[in-house]
Parts: structure tokens; C-alpha cells; sequence
């Protein structure tokens, strides 16, 4: 018998469906009892259902709406790419055009006032939308102040944010204003992923009383909430974790004493245990720490010895007793965590101090995931400007909205048969101004020739390798031209694979002589065809000792000293194009200092780049140099 297919559900999962995101669920249930926790960042892979897990948790709550009107239930969803009318507000051009008088239309940040506002891929938005959340948080309210409109609205709502971390981590400031942030989600073991296709295989409908309970869960803990004590005692004990974990300002004090009396109410309890510690270390500590403190156990320091002497009376024995007891450091009572024993509870198994990552341990460079912006006419659109067509793209909203208030006056001046119609003139224009993002190129020219090639190769890999690894989240592509005998070869046109920059460095020959003059051009062509394509930032890394000894076109006939100033006259001239072109220099001098004669300081100053010395660098610190003088720069 041929059993039947099940057909996937076509409603949305319960939240109580959802597996695999234990500490998130349990991170949204204590915002959901203390709304003043401000909000939670998941941070997890795609597909993982972080963006299934908030929605459905929103839906939850909109069911106790009724029972609780201060519950937060109202979600408001904002795409990355949102524009500033679309989140501030500004004037709603269909009511203006109908009564010739401005009307203010709400934007997103007004909208999810009472409710919640939700945000997926928050690590990608722009610095300016963050700033007005960072603001709208911070005063609870959102202002729009142009176009002629004068507005306060009321924007209190709690944050809730989602980020894939292969993408780069959220802004900092963003994050230390949400209570509650769940580390990097991994990989989920093979059961877990099992279940996520069972579970949506099985009707909704299976979950409906697990969702009645956990919601009659959070309407009697917001009910029990504002009775649970927390001890002096434990809220010193928090803040010594924080100083542990190297926790920079007092946001998390504060929101792991709420996040632990929030865990106290829905566990039904009228005290903070250490179980509710052990979960406030977890989620608002832990994902903020910049280090961890020594967890190796002190041994203690051996009793002294005592000294031949006759006893003291009672009275003098215990005073001495009382005397040794303040000498002693205090002992925690038993039913007491100690600061070490909290966060190793928190964690659940011992880390490393070396691998401890979070996203307040990423120092970023650059602005909102690359080293600058540019202006053009694509990316994203940042404002309108009047303007004639002819200069850019016509905003035809902002011409609109720049008409509206004048319709009715220009409607009078006009014969009657013209009534009716939208009356624009030359300043009502508008154009579009655009903001991209600006990556740079990176173009290694590693100098292949000489006893020092494969020394300079090894180099070279692990500065290729480093760069590599950020580039999605800079926008940074890397190229390679390797010089040799009399000419220079591109090996990796510009790219961002680390694959393909592997194979281009493990199959590169060595030896012959030193034909900078050629990598010079190579490179200068290389960073005109990257402007073209929308890279107007190119840095090139030379790795080499500075020493031409093969000019572009050299005469057969021309004896050695002439051929070794041709090239250097070469050299020079290429070099004063390139830093007229703009092109930023690194020089990476591979040379001996014994046996330097300060040629690649000479080539680094004709370049107008930086000059490091680095005869047996890293990559990784040629790396760290390159980005420092592209920042620079």
C-alpha cells in the first residue's frame, strides 16, 4: 500500500514549534515579562529560523493582548534598504495634493510605538539608520524637523534584531542599548535538524495548548514581576562578573539584575536564585565581555606557624580569633556562586580566554562594514536635491512633495480648463543623490625575482589570506601581480576569492631580474579598470627590496649602468602617475637591513605611501599595515 505524502502546513510554525534556538526562545520570554529590557539580538546562519522564531513570537503575544493591554504585541518589520521618509515620516503626498496643505504621514519608528520593531540583517544597515534608532531608543520619541513640517511623535518600543555573524557584527552602540543579545548560534546536531522536519511536517494545530501555557506563563509573571527581591548581595555579585569580564559601562549591571528578577517571576519564584544568575550572566554578560577572567583555583597560603608563647587569657583569644578572621578574605556562604563559579556556570564548560569572541570584542574599521562612501548615481539613496534632469535621476516623490503646498495658488493663476491638473515648475525639480559603498582594491605586486622570492611568497599568501577573510564584510576585492625577468604577470585579477588567490601563489615561478618599472604600469591599469567598474579606492602592497634593475624598452646595446638608471628614471615617473592618480602605496621592504641601501624607502616616498619595514613580517602584520595606511589614506 502506497502510503500518502504529507503536505507542508500553510500556516507559520507556533512559537513553541520552533527547535533549536533554546536560549533566543528564552531570551524573548523575558522581554516579553520586562518590556524595559529594551530588546534581544539573535545572532545565527541563515536558515536557521531566527526571522520565523520573532514573527511567531509576536503572534504569541498578540494573543494575551487582551488579558495584558500593555503587553507588547505589535510588530513592525523594517527592510535594511529603508528610506528616511519611510522611517522618520514625512508628508503624505496624496492627502497634501488633495487638501493643498501639508499632512504628515508616520513613519516606522513612530508606527511601532507600544509594540515592537523588528529588524533582520541589522549588521548591513547604513550608519544614518542607525543613528535615528539609536536616537528614537535613547529619547523615546522621533522628530522630523523639513520640508516645512515641525513633528514629535512618541516612539517607545522594544528592539528586536537578527544577524547572520558570517556577515560581520552589529554596531556596538546598537547592541549595548538591548538587554539581551544570544551569542552565535553553530551548527545544529543532526536530531535537532531532524526535528525541524518533523515538527513541519505536523499540523499547527498540535501546539496550540504548549502556546496557552507558556503565554499564561507571561501574563502571571508580569503579574509577579514588580514583588521579586533581589539581594544586595547578588547585585554586587553582578557587578563584580562584569569587571571580570572586562564589561565597559553600567547598561549591563542594570539590565542583568532586570533580566534576572524577570527570570525569578517566570520561574514563579519571589527571590532571584542562582539559577536566575546563571541565566542573566548568560545573556546579557557574557555576548558583552572583552575578556575572561583567570578561572585557575588559588591555592590557599599555608597557616602560619604559630610562636612559642604561653597562652593568652579567653578575652585575648578571642580578639587574636577575631583579628585572624579580618585577615582571611571572605568566604561566600555555601548556597553562593563566586564570580568564578557564576560565569563558568553561565557558560557551561570552560573557554579559553584566546578564543573568546563577541561583538563587543571586534574592533571594526571603516563605517557600517567598509572603509568609506562614495557619492555617484547607484547605491543607496540618501536624499534629493533640486536639480535639472539633466544632472542626475528625477525624484519624482520629492518634486511632488515639493509642489503640493503651491497647487491651489497656481491653480487660481491658470485658465479653468487647466483646473485639476498637478501645475509643476523648474524649482519644484528634484534629483536623486546616492551613497554606495566604497570597497578598496587591494593589488599585491610581490617582487619574484632574487634568492628572496619564496621568503617574499610566503609573505605574501599570508597577507592575501588575511585580507580575504574580510572582504565580504569590507567590500574589498584582491588582486596579485607577480614581477620577474623582464616583464609583470597578472596572477589574481581582482576578486575576493580565497580559493583562487591559493592556487595563484602556490604555482608562481621565481627568479630573474627586477622589472619594477612594468609591475608600476601593470598596476596603474589595473586601478583605471577597477574606477571604471565602481572601485574608485586602490592601494597597492609592494613586497620587495626596491632594487629595478630591467627598464621597460631597454637597448641591447646599452651597457648595465645605463639600463640600471633607465630603470630607476622609469620607476620614478610611473610612481609620481600613480600617486597623482590617487592610487595609495604600501612598501614592504623585504631587505636585509645589512645589506639595504634604502632603495624601497626611496620608492615608498616617491609613491607618496607608507613605508614598514618588515624582513621576516607575518601576514598577518603586513596585513594590519595595509589596512592601516588604506584608513589613512
Amino acid at each position: 500500500m502506497v502510503q500518502k505524502a504529507r503536505e507542508l502546513p500553510a500556516a507559520p510554525l507556533p512559537f513553541t514549534a520552533i527547535v533549536g534556538l533554546e536560549a533566543a526562545r528564552q531570551a524573548l520570554l523575558l522581554l516579553a515579562v520586562d518590556p524595559k529590557l529594551a530588546g534581544v539580538a539573535i545572532g545565527a546562519g541563515a536558515g536557521t529560523g531566527k526571522s520565523a522564531l520573532v514573527r511567531a513570537f509576536a503572534r504569541m503575544l498578540a494573543g494575551g493582548h487582551e488579558f495584558d493591554p500593555t503587553l507588547p504585541c505589535q510588530l513592525v518589520e523594517m527592510p535594511v534598504g529603508v528610506s528616511e521618509d519611510r522611517l522618520l515620516g514625512g508628508i503624505d503626498i496624496e492627502a497634501t495634493l488633495a487638501t493643498g496643505e501639508r499632512v504628515h504621514r508616520s513613519g516606522l519608528l513612530a508606527r511601532a510605538n507600544g509594540g515592537m520593531l523588528y529588524v533582520d540583517s541589522v549588521n548591513l544597515l547604513d550608519d544614518s539608520t542607525i543613528n535615528h534608532i539609536l536616537s528614537a531608543l535613547d529619547s523615546g520619541v522621533v522628530r522630523v524637523e523639513r520640508e516645512g513640517i515641525s513633528v514629535v511623535e512618541p516612539a517607545r518600543f522594544v528592539l528586536l534584531v537578527t544577524y547572520d555573524p558570517a556577515e560581520g557584527p552589529p554596531r556596538r552602540h546598537l547592541l549595548d542599548r538591548l538587554g539581551l543579545i544570544v551569542a552565535p548560534i553553530g551548527k545544529a546536531p543532526v536530531t535537532t535538524r531532524a526535528e525541524v522536519v518533523r515538527r513541519n511536517l505536523q499540523p499547527t494545530t498540535d501546539y496550540e495548548d504548549d502556546e496557552a501555557l507558556v503565554l499564561a506563563g507571561i501574563l502571571a509573571a508580569r503579574e509577579l514581576l514588580p514583588s521579586v527581591t533581589i539581594s544586595d548581595e547578588q547585585i554586587q555579585q553582578l557587578s563584580l562578573t562584569a569587571l571580570a569580564l572586562g564589561i565597559e559601562g553600567h547598561r549591563a549591571d542594570m539590565f542583568a539584575v532586570r533580566a534576572a528578577r524577570a527570570a525569578a517571576a517566570l520561574a514563579g519564584r519571589e527571590t532571584v536564585s542562582n539559577e536566575d544568575l546563571e541565566l542573566a550572566v548568560r545573556l546579557v554578560m557574557l555576548p558583552r565581555a572583552t575578556r575572561l577572567p583567570d578561572m585557575q583555583p588559588q591555592e590557599a597560603p599555608p597557616p602560619p606557624t604559630p610562636e612559642p608563647a604561653p597562652p593568652p587569657p579567653s578575652q585575648q583569644q578571642d580578639e587574636d580569633r577575631s583579628d585572624e578572621e579580618d585577615d582571611q578574605p571572605p568566604q561566600p556562604p555555601d548556597d553562593e556562586l563566586t564570580v568564578e563559579d557564576l560565569i563558568l556556570a553561565a557558560m557551561e564548560t570552560e573557554v579559553p580566554p584566546d578564543i573568546l569572541e563577541t561583538p563587543f570584542t571586534v574592533r571594526r574599521r571603516g563605517r557600517s562594514g567598509s572603509r568609506g562612501t562614495i557619492s555617484g548615481q547607484r547605491g543607496r539613496h540618501i536624499r534629493s536635491v533640486p536639480g535639472k534632469p539633466a544632472q542626475g535621476r528625477l525624484d519624482v516623490i520629492a518634486t511632488l512633495r515639493a509642489a503640493a503646498p503651491w497647487q491651489r495658488l497656481r491653480a487660481a493663476e491658470h485658465h479653468p480648463h487647466r483646473r485639476g491638473r498637478i501645475h509643476l515648475r523648474a524649482d519644484d525639480l528634484h534629483i536623486k543623490k546616492y551613497r554606495s559603498k566604497a570597497g578598496t582594491l587591494f593589488c599585491f605586486l610581490v617582487d619574484a625575482s632574487g634568492s628572496m622570492a619564496l621568503h617574499r611568497m610566503r609573505q605574501a599568501k599570508g597577507a592575501v589570506n588575511a585580507l580575504l577573510q574580510q572582504a565580504y564584510v569590507h567590500r574589498d576585492q584582491v588582486a596579485l601581480l607577480a614581477f620577474r625577468g623582464d616583464r609583470a604577470d597578472l596572477l589574481l585579477p581582482p576578486s575576493q576569492s580565497v580559493e583562487l588567490a591559493k592556487r595563484a601563489l602556490d604555482v608562481l615561478p621565481t627568479g630573474g631580474g627586477t622589472p619594477l618599472a612594468a609591475a608600476l604600469l601593470a598596476a596603474y591599469q589595473i586601478s583605471e579598470q577597477a574606477r571604471a567598474r565602481g572601485i574608485y579606492r586602490t592601494t597597492i602592497v609592494l613586497i620587495t627590496d626596491g632594487r629595478p634593475n630591467v627598464p621597460l624598452k631597454a637597448d641591447p646595446t646599452m651597457d648595465k649602468t645605463r639600463r640600471l638608471e633607465q630603470a630607476r628614471q622609469e620607476v620614478q615617473q610611473l610612481a609620481g602617475r600613480l600617486r597623482a592618480a590617487g592610487v595609495g602605496a604600501v612598501v614592504i621592504d623585504t631587505q636585509r637591513s645589512f645589506v639595504s641601501r634604502g632603495e624601497a624607502q626611496q620608492l615608498a616616498a616617491w609613491l607618496g605611501g607608507r613605508y614598514v619595514y618588515l624582513p621576516n613580517g607575518r601576514g598577518d602584520q603586513i596585513a594590519n599595515a595595509v589596512i592601516a595606511a588604506s584608513e589613512d589614506g
